[in-house]
C-alpha cells in the first residue's frame, strides 16, 4: 500500500476510509444474489437519475453530488434487491437539498421524478404544474 500523504495535517490513505474494504467487496446486494455488474449498473443509473432530477429542479451541483453520495452510502448498508432505487433517489435528493440549504418542495421532487419516469417509458402525460415548473429545461433536454 502507498505511504500516506500529508496535506495540511490531513492524512490521506486507504487506512482511514469511511467504509471498510470488506464491505466494499461484499455488499448486501451481493449477499441477496445480485451480480456485481448489475449492482454497478443500478448504482450508475441511480446517480444519473439524481443528476437529471437535480438539473430539472435547478439544484446546485454540490447538492446533486451530496445526494449521489447519500445514495451510494445507503446501498452499502442496504440491498438493492429489497429497497427500490427510485424512492431512495427521491429521498436522497430531498435530504441533500436540505443539507445544502437549497430546499425544494417534496411535491416538486415527486413531479420531476414522475416526469423522468414518463420520459424513460415514452409515456408523456404531463400535467400543467410540472410544465409550469420545468418547461424551459425540458425543451432543451
Amino acid at each position: 500500500m502507498d505511504p500516506p500523504k500529508e496535506f495540511s495535517r490531513v492524512e490521506l490513505s486507504l487506512d482511514n476510509c469511511i467504509i471498510h474494504k470488506d464491505r466494499l467487496l461484499e455488499t448486501c446486494s451481493a449477499k441477496d444474489g445480485m451480480s456485481h455488474d448489475l449492482e454497478v449498473d443500478l448504482r450508475i443509473m441511480g446517480c444519473d437519475l439524481i443528476q437529471s432530477a437535480g438539473l430539472l429542479l435547478r439544484l446546485p451541483q454540490v447538492a446533486m453530488a451530496a445526494a449521489q453520495v447519500l445514495l451510494q452510502r445507503f446501498y452499502y448498508s442496504k440491498s438493492l434487491v429489497k429497497y427500490s432505487m427510485q424512492p431512495m433517489a427521491m429521498a436522497c435528493i430531498f435530504l441533500a437539498a436540505k443539507i445544502e440549504e437549497d430546499c425544494r418542495r417534496l411535491r416538486d421532487i415527486i413531479n420531476v421524478f414522475h416526469l423522468l419516469k414518463q420520459k424513460r417509458t415514452k409515456r408523456y402525460v404531463v400535467c400543467a404544474r410540472v410544465l409550469e415548473y420545468c418547461v424551459c429545461v425540458c425543451v432543451f433536454v
